[in-house]
């Protein structure tokens, strides 16, 4: 509580790495709910601008290394929940 978090991604894509790649992330609450985008990327980091986690998550990642990653700031214990990472790089997927 109150430290930074570090959310771990790494992906392998079988494809060049290009402008079209996209890094979606995505969060439920651990009580269960609605799914929320959190952080998504496509050649510049786009954090979300609403919601619980606006103005806390940093990019941390470098997809040229196959690194996703995303920070939390500030983290709480109502952050506690599922976070997932899709990457998706045409063709691949």
């Amino acid at each position: 509580v109150g430290e930074q978090a570090l959310l771990k991604c790494s992906f392998k894509s079988s494809s060049p790495i290009t402008e079209s790649l996209v890094v979606y992330w995505t969060y439920r609450p651990l009580a269960g709910g609605q799914m929320e985008t959190v952080f998504h990327y496509q050649s510049i980091p786009y954090p979300t601008t609403v919601g619980k986690f606006k103005d806390r998550i940093s990019w941390v990642g470098n997809v040229a290394t196959g690194d996703a990653s995303i920070a939390i700031q500030s983290s709480e214990m109502s952050d506690n929940g599922t976070f997932f990472c899709s990457v998706k790089n045409p063709p691949d997927v």
